[in-house]
C-alpha cells in the first residue's frame, strides 16, 4: 500500500521533470543548494516515507514499497518520465525503479549509493537501536559519515536538526529497507543513460561501490567529488552542480555540436508557445537520448542519418544534416559515397535530387 508523499514542485511547467530523492534521514531540503542550477527543470522534490512531512506508517519498509510510493506520486502529478536524481536511498530507490519501471526514466543519477548486498546485520542494528533509543542516538555518527571535519559549522548544525528530527520508526523501517536491497545482478538491465557520482571521503559508500555500479549499467559514466562525504551534493555543492548540469544539458550540448550554434540560437529564437515544447522534445530526445548512446560513433549517425533523410526525400533537414556530417568528420568523399550507395537503395530520382543540395552544402566555406 503507498502512501501520499510530502513533495514540492518548482520551475516552469513544461520544463523536462527531475525528481530529486534523498538520503536516509533527511528531508527534501537536502537539495537547496541544487535549486538554483536546476531553475529551467520542472523539480519534484519529496520526503521518504516516515520521514519529515510524509507520512509514518509501521514498518518495516522494504526498497519496492518505497519506489511503488514514488510512482504513485509521479502518476498523481501526471508525469510519465522524468529523470531520476538519487543520493544513498535515493539511489537505490533509482536503481530499483529503472529495473521495473524503465519506460518511467529519461536519465538517471546515481550519487554515493549502493547496488547492494549490504551487511544485514549492521542495518538490524541500526533499526533496533533508533526504535530503542530516538533517532537522536544516531545524529553524531550519522555526521560523521556524511561530513567532513572541515565542513562549516552552520552546515553541520542544519543537518543535525534534520536528522534528529526524523521520525524514530521512520528512520528505522528504511533501515530495513536498505537491509533487504541488492540490484547488483540487475545492473545490466538499466538502460537510462546513467552518471555516477562518487565522493572520495565517503565511508558508506566507497567510490569502489560507485565504480562497481558504473561498470554494471551499460554506458554509465562516473564523476569523483573530492574533499566530500556521504551527502556530497551539500558539502561540494558547485562540484556536484556542475557535474549535474552537464549531464542534464547533453542534449543541447550534443545539438549545438552537431548542427552549429547558428542554427540551433535560430531554432530557438524562432520557437513559440506552439512549438516551445516540441524543441525541447527533440533536444530531450534525439539529441539527448539517442545521439549521446555510446553504441554508434557521430559519423556513423549521420551516415544512417543523411540516409534515411534521402530516402523519406526531407530535402531541409537532409541540407542541414550534410553540414552535420561534416561537422562530425565525414569528408566530402565520403559524403558522395554515402548518397551513391542511397542511389542503389533510396532510388535514383532521390539520390538525384539529395547530390544536387550536396552540390550546394559542399561548396559552402
Amino acid at each position: 500500500m503507498t502512501v501520499e508523499l510530502h513533495h514540492r514542485i518548482d520551475g516552469p511547467a513544461g520544463a523536462p521533470v527531475v525528481v530529486l530523492s534523498g538520503s536516509l534521514g533527511s528531508t527534501m531540503e537536502m537539495w537547496d543548494d541544487q535549486m538554483p542550477a536546476l531553475a529551467g527543470y520542472r523539480v519534484v522534490r519529496y520526503d521518504h516515507r516516515g520521514h519529515g512531512g510524509s507520512p509514518v506508517p509501521p514498518g518495516p519498509y522494504t526498497i519496492a514499497e518505497l519506489g511503488d510510493d514514488a510512482l504513485a506520486l509521479l502518476d498523481r502529478l501526471g508525469i510519465e518520465r522524468c529523470t531520476w536524481v538519487g543520493l544513498s536511498l535515493g539511489g537505490m530507490v533509482g536503481m530499483a525503479l529503472a529495473v521495473r519501471a524503465p519506460e518511467r526514466f529519461e536519465r538517471l543519477v546515481l550519487a554515493c549509493t549502493t547496488a547492494g548486498p549490504v551487511p544485514w546485520d549492521l542495518w538490524t542494528e541500526r533499526a533496533a537501536a533508533v526504535r530503542a533509543g530516538g533517532t537522536g542516538t544516531m545524529v553524531e555518527s550519522g555526521l560523521e559519515r556524511w561530513l567532513t571535519p572541515d565542513a562549516p559549522a552552520a552546515t553541520r548544525e542544519r543537518l543535525r536538526a534534520m536528522l534528529g528530527a526524523t521520525p524514530p520508526e521512520g528512520y528505522a523501517a528504511c533501515c530495513e529497507a536498505i537491509r533487504g536491497h541488492d540490484v547488483s545482478a540487475r545492473l545490466g538491465e538499466i538502460r537510462a543513460p546513467t552518471l555516477v557520482i562518487a565522493a572520495d571521503g565517503d565511508p558508506s559508500t566507497p567510490p569502489a561501490e560507485l565504480a562497481r555500479i558504473r561498470d554494471g549499467i551499460p554506458g554509465a559514466r562516473m564523476v569523483l567529488l573530492e574533499h566530500a562525504r556521504h551527502l556530497a551534493n551539500i558539502e561540494r555543492p558547485e562540484a556536484f552542480d556542475r557535474a549535474l548540469t552537464g549531464f542534464l544539458d547533453d542534449g543541447m550540448r550534443t545539438r549545438r555540436e552537431v548542427l552549429g550554434d547558428a542554427h540551433v540560437d535560430a531554432s530557438l529564437d524562432r520557437a513559440t508557445d506552439l512549438t516551445a515544447e516540441f524543441q525541447a522534445f527533440i533536444t530531450r530526445y534525439a539529441w539527448g537520448e539517442i545521439w549521446t548512446r555510446p553504441g554508434l560513433d557521430r559519423r556513423t549517425r549521420s551516415v544512417i542519418t543523411v540516409t534515411a533523410l534521402v530516402a523519406l526525400g526531407h530535402e531541409r533537414e537532409l541540407r542541414l544534416h550534410l553540414r552535420a556530417a561534416r561537422r562530425n568528420g565525414l569528408t566530402d568523399e565520403e559524403i558522395k559515397e554515402v548518397l551513391l550507395h542511397a542511389a542503389i537503395y533510396c532510388g535514383v530520382p532521390a539520390a538525384n535530387t539529395a547530390f544536387a543540395i550536396a552540390q550546394e552544402v559542399l561548396a559552402e566555406p
